[in-house]
């Protein structure tokens, strides 16, 4: 059984990735720091996989300890690295942690790939290197634009890294997957976002004000250039979103060549806030109050994925619906 080193492994992405990899066939390495997540997640996947799953407790810019890790765990085949603080808002307010974390994450990571001759690593990065494009639909191809805020340089950084050692280290093949907006939970119930304090998310906002835990939901704005005057963005499932890193890796295993190739993971529709809210409410038949306050720092009017080079190449394609992952959340929400 192949080992897989997922960093963030406990958190709400890693979480569904690690059952992905055991579905697979691959025994996921966790790692997580616990700044921004719980312990108690390992008990969650462990129910799903069937296997007794542990998570080390390991900060990535420790790469002495990562090295040590690995060495006594065995030969590992890949490196799936998702470890990042990731709120956007944050990023505005408090940059310095995002620049310390993000990037120094990514160089601990990667010291460890290169000590050990790893050759295979897929990178969470996101849609926000993309910044504010004047084509609402993107392409990996498009060049990018300065980004909206500090979390989003972190992940161009993070993604220029990658391509130098691309063209440096002999057979390293390196994956980034453009995330656009996760949301959902896994169908049991058994995992799904837990954020730690105030969600700077949507959905668990949406569900924790739908379960009584918040006054109201405010929708950051209604007076952008978008249909119904609420930013867009491409919602897809994180068990979908999780299934892209198994094809990535089986991807980067069958390359024989050094590369960095970057896919859009997404669903390849817009939705806005409000047809969120909307069709959660409807789904789940549930009703709380939303008011609309300003606009909020960093967040892009509108963008979505064109994902024809993940179905054409990974041979990937998200499956749920909004509903599904709508229904999930909630389901998720209830059971805690």
């Amino acid at each position: 059984m192949k080992k897989i080193l997922l960093s963030g492994g406990a958190g709400f992405i890693g979480s569904h990735i690690a059952v992905e990899l055991r579905n697979s066939g691959f025994e996921p390495i966790l790692i997580d720091n616990f700044s921004n997540s719980e312990r108690s997640v390992a008990q969650g996947i462990s129910k799903i996989t069937g296997f007794e799953e542990h998570i080390h407790e390991y900060d990535c810019r420790d790469s002495s300890g990562l090295l040590k890790l690995t060495q006594d765990i065995g030969q590992i085949e890949g490196i799936i690295h998702l470890a990042a603080f990731k709120a956007v808002g944050e990023s505005v307010a408090n940059p310095l942690k995002y620049y310390d974390n993000n990037i120094g994450s990514m160089v601990g990571v990667l010291r460890i790939a290169e000590e050990l001759n790893i050759k295979n690593v897929v990178f969470s990065s996101s849609c926000t290197v993309y910044g504010s494009p004047e084509s609402k639909e993107v392409k990996e191809d498009l060049p990018h634009l300065e980004a909206y805020s500090p979390y989003g340089v972190t992940k161009q950084v993070c993604e220029r890294m990658l391509e130098d050692l691309s063209q440096r280290i002999n057979r390293a093949k390196f994956v980034s997957l453009r995330y656009f907006n996760p949301i959902g939970a896994h169908p049991s119930g058994l995992i799904g976002e837990l954020p730690i304090g105030t969600p700077n998310n949507l959905v668990p906002y949406m569900t924790q004000t739908a379960a009584g835990l918040r006054d109201k939901l405010t929708v950051y704005g209604d007076n952008y250039e978008t249909p119904d005057g609420t930013c867009v963005r491409d919602y897809i499932h994180v068990s979908d979103l999780a299934l892209a890193h198994v094809s990535a890796l089986d991807f980067a295993m069958k390359k024989m060549d050094s590369h960095h190739e970057v896919f859009n993971i997404g669903t390849g529709k817009g939705q806005s806030v409000m047809d969120i809210i909307t069709t959660f409410k409807e789904t789940n038949s549930l009703d709380f109050p939303v008011e609309i306050g300003e606009r909020r720092p960093g967040d892009v009017p509108s963008i979505y994925a064109n994902v024809d080079k993940a179905n054409s190449q990974l041979g990937w394609k998200a499956k749920y619906s909004l509903k599904d992952a709508l229904e999930h959340a909630w389901k998720w929400q209830t059971s805690l």
